[in-house]
């Protein structure tokens, strides 16, 4: 219902005509149905603009991406499903050493042991000491890189020399010192033998490399227009850093991480080869240890180590793909390199026909 009264600002007279007090009445109207329209397409621009900025920083999709995506994903799904779908890892009442067949899928062990169901429970024990060393790594790497990166001063001196330390000490024999050290200690209990264990000490190990690279990229950023706005406005510096420099750094975050991921699924493979990895827990490096001490390559039983080391290197190529894909959002030249080789082989075709068919009219001959 139409309010026909006269607002209280309106040019109102007394001797104005009605016609004038309803054009003044729709006028107001229309400005009013205009102020609405603005604010709506206003708000529709900023919406815009959040989905814009995280699509920047998301990859694009491509077959290298498709393929990461699809070979992690279902080793993720055999690993969390395969468990509940398998016989007990631990039942030793089948026949050893038996090949690949309708009982037992992948075989038996030297033991009795079911491959399959040692396999999903393995792969399930890889990805979360993948995961739990990948988090300590990007957490330690972001402690250690950006806060130098942003603060520098005495503070970037004295992280960087922690780092720096870090990076000179041969990785694997510190693993292997600090693992068996720890594994000797009394007063552990179960967590001395344990996978998340090794997953601590992978991640407090492997964080160096990260940390350079994420310095190297915060201080890059401290630079910026928008980071000096935010220190003159007078916002903290931890806010700056979660507000500002952080989310320009997720694809490099989350290379990172994925990086984690694979050191620390071919670390602990590494470690339980050599007897130092996790015994409370089964894991794909356990089973190579297991079959490397079953003399399986001498007996001929390829199915008890050929499907670990599957498993090892189909993750490692699945997140090695998604890695790459990841690299292109942090160097637009990776995404640009294949269009500007298609181009410069469409051209070389377009010039080779070109030469092929003015040789042919030099001739005489039909091209």
């Amino acid at each position: 219902m139409v309010d026909d009264r006269v607002p209280e600002d309106s040019r109102y007279t007394p001797n104005a005509s009605p016609a004038a007090l309803e054009a003044e009445r729709i006028t107001r109207r229309d400005e009013a149905e205009r102020e609405r329209v603005a604010e709506t397409v206003s708000f529709a621009a900023q919406r815009r603009l959040k989905f814009d900025a995280v699509r920047h920083l998301m990859p694009r999709w491509s077959a290298k991406l498709g393929w990461g995506v699809v070979i992690v994903g279902l080793i993720t799904l055999f690993g969390l499903i395969g468990p509940y779908l398998v016989q007990d890892p631990h039942d030793s009442d089948n026949p050893a050493l038996l090949p690949p067949g309708p009982g037992h899928p992948l075989g038996t062990t030297k033991l009795g042991y079911d491959v399959l169901a040692q396999l999903a429970w393995g792969t399930r024990g890889s990805l979360f000491i993948g995961l739990v060393a990948g988090v300590v790594t990007l957490v330690l790497a972001i402690l250690f890189g950006i806060l130098a990166g942003y603060f520098g001063g005495v503070l970037d001196e004295f992280l960087t020399l922690g780092t720096n330390i870090m990076l000179v000490i041969p990785g694997l024999p510190l693993v292997m010192v600090i693992a068996a050290y720890f594994q000797n200690t009394p007063g552990l209990g179960p967590l001395a033998r344990s996978s998340l264990l090794i997953a601590l000490i992978l991640g407090v190990t492997s964080w160096a490399g990260s940390a350079v690279v994420l310095r190297a990229q915060a201080k890059s950023l401290r630079t910026r227009e928008y980071v000096a706005a935010a220190k003159v406005a007078g916002e903290r510096p931890m806010r700056v850093i979660f507000v500002e420099i952080l989310p320009n750094l997720v694809p490099l975050i989350a290379a990172q991480f994925i990086f984690g991921i694979i050191f620390a699924v071919l670390g602990e493979a590494g470690l339980s080869y050599l007897g130092l990895g996790p015994t409370g827990s089964i894991t794909l490096g356990t089973m190579l240890n297991d079959a490397q001490t079953g003399q399986a390559v001498g007996t001929g039983a390829w199915w008890w180590f050929v499907p670990p080391g599957a498993i090892i290197a189909l993750l490692g190529a699945g997140l090695s793909l998604i890695n790459f894909a990841i690299d292109e959002v942090i160097d637009p030249k990776l995404r640009l390199a294949p269009k500007a080789a298609r181009s410069q082989r469409q051209a070389e075709r377009r010039a080779a026909k070109r030469a092929s068919q003015n040789k042919a009219a030099k001739d005489g001959v039909p091209a």
